[in-house]
């Protein structure tokens, strides 16, 4: 049977074929160390999850909640905003609440995309940021640009390659998978040029608060001006460890959060009200749980990138995020990153994410999440090491399993 459209342009889940491997290897007794999936695995601060309780034993919470997000909430996200940013917002008008920012850009992309608008989008990047476009009939122009000097001339180019013109430019920093972090002064040059060009911004900012080294990755709200033309993504998930909470916003330009408003409405009823309740206590807090799970992941990378380097595989210690973006080691890098993430499950007992699940321009790395303890990241490290001395003496012992048919 034919598949439907909108399933034919999306091309085959790279991280499926992974994930299928993974659980082969366990179900035969392997001990997987899991560093693919970028999944929080530390648990929900216990003062959040009091107050779930507390609210969830009201009956009256249990029915049907706000799709926009209850007004606590949104004055809570609201008021983050101001002591975090400095950037003003009006809680009724510039805020909406998300069922996390993944779904809020898909949701996003539903409201403003007409059958081929073309989208400007980093490459690589987080999948949603292209596919949510192109299963609402978006055109997607890819660009493999760095947050520097190169930004602004690639994406004129973009404009000048694309008929019809771009709708809008995506910018995720600190970015996932690269880990790469924006400056105010970058965002102010992109804020500008959107405006000269009439282009709509969609900043995705989920790790703002997964920074390491006292360098906090500014918003590119704070740019006066920027409110006329972006919109930005937040998310509970990696900031209080909520990943399955699915509590997220997306905040700024009026016209488009009530165009996002409007097609939540016909979607769904928001998340469950008790969860709302205690998002908005997180968000109103003093930060100490902020700053403990930072502290966490700060911990984890300096861990990592010592003791990977100590077996053999040296990778750029991130500035954010809780992903390293790793060059696959170069006796290894004609595989690509699929192969090589397969070699490292059958060989190592440990899963990293390929790159080029990111888009074809991270074929030559792949992406390790901080969501294993330091001695679990320490086993990976001894494992990695003992892979790389036998491909050192066996090399043709340790080609894929695919490569070998």
């Amino acid at each position: 049977m034919e598949e439907f459209h909108k399933v034919r342009r999306l091309p085959p889940y790279v991280f499926e074929q992974v994930n299928r491997l993974k659980a082969s290897a366990r179900s035969h007794g392997a001990d997987i160390i899991d560093l693919g999936m970028g999944n929080p695995d530390l648990p929900t601060p216990k003062a959040i999850v009091d107050k779930l309780c507390e609210v969830v034993r009201d009956p009256r919470t249990h029915r049907y909640s706000s799709s926009r997000g209850i007004p606590g909430l949104r004055r809570a996200q609201a008021a983050y905003y101001q002591r975090r940013f400095g950037v003003k917002l009006n809680p009724d008008t510039q805020v909406v609440a998300t069922l996390g920012s993944k779904e809020g850009f898909a949701n996003m992309a539903q409201a403003i995309t007409a059958p081929g608008d073309v989208i400007l989008c980093p490459n690589p990047t987080y999948p949603i940021h292209a596919f949510g476009f192109i299963m609402s009939g978006g055109v997607i122009r890819s660009l493999q640009v760095e947050p520097d000097d190169g930004f602004i001339p690639a994406v004129e180019r973009g404009i000048r390659h694309s008929i019809p013109k771009p709708l809008a430019l995506i910018l995720n920093y600190p970015s996932n998978p690269t880990a790469l972090v924006a400056s105010l002064d970058f965002y102010k040059d992109v804020v500008a040029f959107a405006k000269k060009n009439d282009i709509i911004i969609l900043s995705d900012l989920a790790y703002s608060e997964i920074y390491f080294d006292g360098n906090p990755p500014p918003s590119v709200l704070q740019v006066p001006g920027a409110m006329d033309v972006c919109v930005e993504f937040t998310s509970m998930s990696k900031t209080f460890s909520m990943p399955g909470w699915r509590m997220g916003f997306a905040v700024g330009n009026e016209r488009l959060i009530s165009a996002l408003t409007r097609v939540k409405s016909y979607l769904d009823y928001g998340a469950f009200t008790p969860i709302q309740v205690a998002a908005a206590h997180a968000l109103n807090g003093d930060g100490a749980e902020i700053e403990e799970v930072r502290e966490v992941y700060h911990k984890r990378r300096d861990v990592m990138v010592d003791s990977f380097s100590r077996a053999g595989w040296t990778i750029p210690a991130p500035a954010a995020s809780m992903f390293a973006w790793a060059p696959i080691p170069e006796q290894f890098r004609q595989l690509g990153s699929l192969e090589f993430s397969k070699l490292l499950i059958e060989h190592a007992d440990v899963a990293v994410a390929p790159g080029i699940g990111f888009g074809e321009h991270g074929d030559d790395y792949v992406r390790v999440a901080l969501v294993e303890n330091e001695h679990r990241i320490r086993q990976a490290a001894r494992n990695i090491k003992k892979f790389l001395a036998t491909t050192a003496k066996q090399p043709n012992n340790v080609v894929p399993l695919a490569a070998r048919r």
